[in-house]
Formats: structure tokens, C-alpha cells, sequence
């Protein structure tokens, strides 16, 4: 486990949205865990299972319904002022949509210094102008970029001056939300690269939401796999992909695709294949949600909720079987 110090703390948090009248749509339900500093932490699951949901409300984006999220020991949903105000800067975003996330009628350099601007961490026009350059500079970019619009760049180059965006306030924590999804193949591994440079360079804390197992084994220290609002399994990545302990977990393994054709053949005779569909998070199902498509599911997973239990040292995953 690491010695380091908790920046971000998550306790039971939850957060529900109303689905009309009487419904309510649990997206987070009671998710549990802790980001120490330097070290990235990647949230894992398919589309809709709270993941991006649980990320807006640990940086209070999202009000929370239950529960609680502390960063750097403050609960970030009771501050206000200047204490908000600093908590906005220590913790940025990367969005995952480089095209919706870019006003298209600023300049680069203005979408860039913008929170420059705001926090008031450049003195003048000079050094205001500078910061962009050095900001530009580190993700890759010309400073001959910072006078363009985004439309003249391609999606890299996009999330390129969001991620100089994030950076340019001086974070200490950044939650990247699926930051490579809508990017080309060849393009999503320059951009993680980057990220894990710049995470060595400047000390940076990631929470890291992605679907794409293979990616996040690359960037992340430890994993957590959500499922329908809830934390499955949770440890280190390289224990994750040598023990997968959770049916979920496995199943999600087995479907990552091996670019060897005769290793692939093998392995497709052993694919987990998962029956029936995601029960919906607006009435899940009592006991544990993973049930319906668990070929180990007992009487007692239709009765209770499974525990996020420690199961090995730093290894916890909230299953009956354990």
C-alpha cells in the first residue's frame, strides 16, 4: 500500500438523480475508496455503470446525495468563497469530447489562460503570453498554435489544449474523464504517454475514468471496477490482471482482445461471455446487481448486498464467493 498521503478521500458516497415523478436513478450507490498523492487511480466499467458520475462529484461538479468526499482532509461539498476557489484550481478536468469542450470562438490562447486569468497567477500580458507558450510547449504543441481557433486542429491536437488547459492553474489533482475515447487508435497512446510524463514531471495526482481495460493497465496504479453504481473489485493493476477475483472482472478480462491470432483462437474457446442485459439503475435489483448475469449466484446474492471486503493485502472485491 502506499505510504504516501491521502489526497482524495471517498466514503460511501452517493448520487442519485430524479427519473421523473417517483423514479430515482442511483448512479453512484455507496463507492468507497481512496487516491493517495502521485499515484493514478483508474475507474473502470461500461458505459453507464457511474463511473463518469462518481468522478463530477468526487471534484463537487455534481452535488452529492449521501456521503462523503474530503480532499486533502476538507469535505469538498461544503466549501464556498475562497476556499472553493482554491479547491477549483488545486483540482482540474480533462473532458472526454476534445470537440465539445473547446469554445470554438476563443483562441487557443485564450481557452488556455483563461484560468491564468481567472486565479490571477499571471502579473501581465507578457507573462501571461508566456505561460501559454510553456503550456503549448509541454503538451506538444507550436506556439504558433495560440493564435488559431480549435477548428483548425485534429481531435489529438484538441485534447492536447485541454489537457494545457488543466495545467495551466498549477493543479495537484486531475480527474481525466475517458480523455482518449474519442480519439483515434494511433492517437490515444501519444495522449497517455503524455499524461504519464507529465504525472512524473509535475507530481500530478489522476483519477482516470476509461472503459478500455488495456489502457488503463498502462497508465493506472491501482484499479477499481464499477458495476451498476457500486465498486466490484478493487486493487493494484497488476493483481487485477494476474487474479481477477470478481465474475464481472473476469468476464471484462476475457473480452480484451490479444493481437496474436493462434493466442486469440485459444482464448476465444474460454471467453467469458456475460447472459442478459445491465439492470436498470433506476429500480436495481435487492441483493447483489451482479446476479442476473452471474453463473455463481446464490440464494444469499438475491438477499444481500455483497461488502467491499479486503480479501488479500490492498485486494477488496464485494462478492459472496470471498
Amino acid at each position: 500500500m502506499s505510504e504516501k498521503p491521502v489526497v482524495l478521500e471517498v466514503s460511501h458516497l452517493k448520487k442519485y438523480f430524479k427519473a421523473g415523478a417517483n423514479a430515482v436513478l442511483k448512479a453512484v450507490d455507496d463507492v468507497t475508496f481512496n487516491i493517495h498523492e502521485g499515484e493514478t487511480l483508474g475507474l473502470v466499467g461500461e458505459s453507464g455503470c457511474g463511473k463518469t458520475t462518481c468522478g463530477r462529484t468526487c471534484i463537487a461538479l455534481y452535488d452529492k446525495t449521501d456521503g462523503m468526499v474530503k480532499y486533502k482532509g476538507q469535505d469538498v461539498h461544503t466549501l464556498k468563497g475562497k476556499e472553493l476557489k482554491a479547491f477549483r484550481k488545486d483540482a482540474q478536468m480533462i473532458f472526454q469530447d476534445p470537440y465539445a469542450s473547446l469554445n470554438p470562438r476563443m483562441t487557443v490562447a485564450d481557452i488556455i489562460a483563461e484560468g491564468i486569468d481567472i486565479h490571477g497567477l499571471a502579473a501581465n500580458h507578457k507573462e501571461r503570453t508566456e505561460k501559454v507558450y510553456h503550456y503549448l510547449d509541454l503538451v506538444g504543441l507550436n506556439k504558433e498554435h495560440a493564435n488559431r481557433f480549435v477548428h483548425e486542429f485534429s481531435g489529438g491536437q484538441r485534447q492536447r489544449i485541454g489537457i494545457a488547459r488543466a495545467l495551466a492553474v498549477e493543479p495537484k489533482f486531475i480527474m481525466c474523464d475517458e480523455p482518449i475515447s474519442a480519439l483515434d487508435v494511433s492517437i490515444q497512446a501519444q495522449i497517455v504517454n503524455l499524461l504519464i510524463r507529465l504525472q512524473k514531471d509535475m507530481g500530478l495526482t489522476y483519477l482516470f475514468v476509461a472503459h478500455d481495460l488495456s489502457m488503463v493497465k498502462h497508465i493506472s496504479d491501482r484499479i477499481a471496477v464499477m458495476y451498476l453504481g457500486v465498486v466490484a473489485e478493487l486493487t493494484t493493476s497488476a493483481e487485477l490482471y494476474d487474479h481477477p477475483l470478481h465474475p464481472y472482472t473476469q468476464a471484462l478480462l476475457s473480452a480484451i482482445p490479444i493481437p496474436d491470432p493462434e493466442i486469440e483462437r485459444k482464448r476465444s474457446a474460454n471467453r467469458i461471455k456475460l447472459e442478459g442485459d445491465v439492470p436498470s439503475p433506476i429500480n436495481p435489483p435487492a441483493g447483489c446487481r451482479f446476479k442476473g448475469r452471474c453463473k455463481y449466484a446464490t440464494e444469499l446474492c438475491d438477499k444481500q448486498v455483497p461488502e467491499l471486503k479486503e480479501v488479500s493485502p490492498g485486494h477488496f472485491v464485494a462478492c459472496h464467493l470471498y
